[in-house]
């Protein structure tokens, strides 16, 4: 089985993950993993699909044509993982909005090697003042060979210096 990453977009109907995994079972694939989600009126997703190398032409034939219907496919061959080792550790942040926080963390964490496996990010009022929070959740793998305190310390600081609330904690 070949494996196929797809990104997929579309303005929001009902039925849009149906005519993709329709679209894969017809051709024999298997719908491994996904995350999806609506936004601002708009349909985006990320699955990952193993294929049959029979049908993987087919397949990306069919994908592409969902265009007709107004959704649109990008798709890649599945990676390889990573060989070092990671330690799963889950970062929670909150403060008040304000551009840069998503560049100013995710570069950070670039420079410590720090991969980025998730993320979640949102604005919403707070709840007395009404004043724009930005929510951030993110799941990172960091080098075994980084001592978690030196990664805490650098983004102590970067949250002191942003002037948000910045949690990490051990994954399993």
């Amino acid at each position: 089985m070949d494996h196929l990453i797809l990104s997929v977009i579309a303005q929001d109907q009902p039925g849009l993950v149906e005519r993709v995994a329709q679209c894969v079972a017809s051709h024999g694939g298997n719908w491994l993993e996904s995350r999806m989600s609506r936004m601002a009126g708009q349909f985006a997703g990320i699955l990952r699909v193993d294929v049959p190398p029979q049908s993987h032409g087919e397949l990306v034939e069919a994908l592409q044509g969902l265009s007709a219907h107004g959704i649109r496919v990008l798709l890649a061959p599945a990676g390889s993982e990573p060989s070092c080792t990671w330690k799963s550790i889950h970062l929670d942040l909150l403060g008040n909005d304000r551009p840069g926080i998503v560049r100013d963390i995710s570069r950070l964490l670039a420079e410590h090697g720090v991969n980025l496996e998730n993320l979640n990010t949102e604005v919403t009022p707070a709840p007395m003042s009404g004043e724009p929070l930005f929510h951030a959740e993110a799941q990172l793998a960091v080098p075994e060979g980084l001592a978690l305190s030196v990664l805490q310390t650098s983004l102590e600081t970067l949250a002191d210096d942003l002037m948000v609330e910045l949690n990490l904690r051990m994954e399993g």
